[in-house]
């Protein structure tokens, strides 16, 4: 009798542990059956990043933008899609897609170690860009945040 008093007490034990964290999966859930997401995308190269653009927008296109954070962490060469005026090598301006990306949610960090090595001018960094002190520890400190990585 005991023994079945205890299996049944640890059943119970277990199933209240578990039934809180079950429900945080279920909070989770966007509408379309994703679930909601938060995800860093690593920008370090200029000739790929109307790439990357593109791969944000098209994330946010099929998850909807309430249903992820999005943050773009760009440095090396990387950081002139955030310069204001720069384009690719067919002509294409990257600030355009930057600015558009931004009015839905998406943050975009740019590296001070860089602006400082390239000597690139404050003045001319897109306004939608925040400056952060590393652009290789920010990656690391968001993933410790629970942000998921990708590097197109």
């Amino acid at each position: 009798m005991f023994k079945q008093s205890s299996h049944l007490l640890l059943s119970v034990l277990l199933i209240s542990l578990v039934m809180p964290a079950c429900s945080v999966f279920v909070k989770n859930n966007a509408k379309n059956g994703f679930k909601k997401q938060k995800v860093v995308y690593h920008l370090n190269d200029v000739n790929s990043a109307h790439g990357v653009l593109r791969n944000i927008k098209n994330h946010l296109n099929a998850l909807g933008q309430d249903n992820v954070e999005i943050v773009a962490v760009a440095h090396s060469s990387g950081a002139y899609a955030l310069v204001m005026g720069t384009q690719d090598r067919k002509g294409r301006p990257f600030d355009v897609a930057i600015r558009s990306l931004a009015r839905r949610g998406v943050t975009f960090q740019l590296c001070a170690n860089t602006v400082r090595n390239k000597k690139i001018p404050k003045t001319s960094i897109d306004p939608n860009a925040k400056l952060v002190p590393s652009g290789v520890a920010q990656l690391i400190n968001l993933q410790q945040h629970g942000y998921l990585y990708i590097k197109p």
